[in-house]
């Protein structure tokens, strides 16, 4: 099973032992299912990781680890096409394209406001809860 993990599910992931993106990143590194992931997208990971003060919890080299594994379990997919404009929030197109190139059914995310259009596409928007739970055992 592929999917394409938003930004925010992985930031909270790294916050906090809690909660259901925390799970999310857990079955990554169980081999549950495959990330999709893009050069662009790692990027804005470790970016938005990275940022000053806000995953005060890790050092930048802890925050490298756990990108690196995400990186190791994940199936790198290359974009040949675009779709943008589509969401209303740009940013998250490139959410929407990898999805469509690695044929991943799912995106998981916190953003179910600007996210829910890519249904339109065939893609099932999930909040990491309800990936969790069709996720296959571990």
């Amino acid at each position: 099973m592929r999917a394409v993990i938003d930004t925010n599910i992985l930031i909270s992931a790294m916050k906090s032992t809690m909660g259901a993106s925390h799970s999310v990143l857990m079955a990554i590194f169980r081999r549950q299912f495959v990330p999709v992931l893009s050069v662009p997208l790692v990027m804005e990971y470790e970016e938005v990781a990275k940022r000053p003060g806000l995953i005060p919890n890790l050092s930048a080299s802890q925050i490298d680890a756990i990108l690196d594994l995400v990186c190791a379990r994940g199936h790198e997919q290359r974009i040949f096409f675009s779709w943008r404009p589509f969401l209303s929030d740009p940013d998250d197109d490139m959410l929407v394209e990898l999805a469509i190139a690695a044929r991943a059914p799912f995106i998981v995310t916190s953003n179910l406001k600007h996210l829910k259009p890519a249904e339109q596409l065939g893609i099932t928007v999930l909040e990491p809860g309800s990936f969790c739970h069709i996720l296959p055992p571990p």
